[in-house]
């Protein structure tokens, strides 16, 4: 029985304490919960009544675990991190690893100077629409491009221009938060690692000074109001209620401030070209306020293509902005790839829910290959990622389980990306100065 503790108590970590409180109950226990907030502590006491320890306090949660399990802000990952594998206590860090490439550089060193175990969650691995483009790679011979194109909606792409992502030096930006789920999909669906990266983009629909000029008004500083589409209620729904509405006079964090405020320092609008140490490219674009929600990938090879588009939610009502996390009703979830919202699109309409996969080989016609969707998040990838997290990864011929090197892959492509916003040309991977 391992002893796992909790490090961020946000909504991420009810995942995995969930998991241990029940089909995993068998391998682990959890032991205790740290985090800045007591009352997002006392939330989860609800569940299972666990010591509370502050930030300050860590050192001390150390001495209590084998596993801790990392859910704080992004910035926060490489500290909380490197600390566990230095003390010898095994860490489990939600994506993106660290942020910068000091995050990088201090997870490094203290893997090399002790034997405890990190691994880095990346759950699209596992959905089974991206398993599946993985074992049909071989068939289009060897890869020499990607097209990828992400849309967040303007539920779940305005979020994180609300809450703490909006700051870059918390988040690293959308091109680490966000966009590490999509370079790594693609460095383990290529086998291949990026070698140089050129970004453009910036905040073209958010922020204030694109409300200005679109001449939207006068708005509130945080909380909804009446209609907007672009709002949330908190008190709509009550895991947000209790994890951050009520939890804001302890330490002024501020979950729904408004996304036409200033004080954004991401980008919504990018577009990325990363070349690999092979020789394939891959065209990537993000957008952040679309009508629907999913992502389109064409694979090209030297035996064909291959073409998977994926229906997240298919359209955004314009009422008001109620929204939910967990099962309480409202109009929407926020993730729609995580919680189905029951969002198909209008029936008989050309864009509705769902996968499509096809497999085009040259000189014979495209073929329909018929996606299986599990239940619960990811399409059932959040299952199975927890099964390897707390069972260990099983016999797997997709190698689906990550560490260190795929999350400072992935996370070193967003950092280029960064870097290259900021200078204006292409930036080498090898350029990224990891040795102190």
């Amino acid at each position: 029985m391992r002893r796992y503790a909790f490090v961020g108590t946000g909504s991420r970590a009810q995942m995995y304490l969930s998991a241990l409180l029940g089909p995993y109950a068998d391998v682990g226990r959890p032991v205790a919960f740290c985090d800045t907030n007591e009352v997002r502590m006392a939330y989860y006491d609800r569940f299972v009544r666990l010591p509370h320890f502050g930030a300050e306090q860590y050192d001390e949660v150390l001495k209590l675990a084998d596993v801790v399990v990392v859910t704080s802000p992004d910035h926060t990952h490489a500290g909380y991190v490197g600390r566990a594998l230095r003390h010898g206590v095994a860490a489990i860090v939600e994506k993106p690893m660290t942020i910068d490439v000091a995050g990088v550089r201090e997870i490094r060193e203290a893997l090399d100077s002790g034997t405890a175990e990190l691994t880095v969650t990346f759950n699209y691995r596992y959905s089974p629409r991206n398993s599946l483009v993985k074992e049909l790679i071989p068939q289009i011979g060897e890869v020499t491009s990607v097209s990828f194109e992400w849309c967040l909606d303007t539920v779940h792409g305005a979020d994180y221009f609300r809450r703490w992502h909006r700051d870059k030096s918390a988040s690293g930006g959308l091109l680490v938060h966000k966009s590490t789920h999509h370079f790594d999909l693609v460095n383990w669906w290529l086998d291949d690692v990026p070698e140089v990266v050129f970004a453009r983009g910036g905040l073209r629909f958010y922020g204030a000074e694109n409300a200005r000029r679109r001449g939207l008004g006068p708005r509130p500083e945080h909380d909804q109001m009446d209609g907007d589409p672009f709002g949330i209620d908190l008190a709509a729904d009550d895991r947000l209620r209790e994890l951050y509405r009520d939890a804001e006079h302890l330490d002024g964090y501020i979950r729904d401030r408004d996304v036409f405020s200033d004080g954004i320092t991401i980008e919504d609008n990018l577009n990325v070209v990363v070349g690999y140490r092979r020789g394939a490219s891959m065209s990537y674009s993000l957008h952040a306020h679309c009508p629907w929600e999913g992502y389109r990938v064409a694979i090209n090879g030297t035996a064909g293509r291959i073409e998977l588009e994926v229906v997240e939610r298919a359209h955004v009502e314009a009422g008001g902005a109620a929204v939910r996390i967990g099962a309480a009703t409202a109009s929407a979830v926020l993730d729609p790839a995580a919680e189905d919202d029951g969002s198909v699109g209008p029936e008989g309409g050309p864009r509705m829910r769902g996968s499509r996969l096809l497999l085009q080989r040259h000189w014979e016609p495209a073929r329909l290959i018929p996606v299986p969707e599990g239940a619960g998040g990811h399409g059932g990838g959040d299952a199975m990622l927890l099964r390897d997290v707390f069972r260990g990864p099983a016999e797997d011929p997709l190698c689906r389980a990550a560490g260190f090197e795929a999350g400072a892959a992935s996370v070193l492509t967003g950092i280029a990306g960064n870097e290259s916003l900021r200078t204006g040309r292409a930036v080498h991977l090898e350029e990224l100065d990891l040795t102190g």
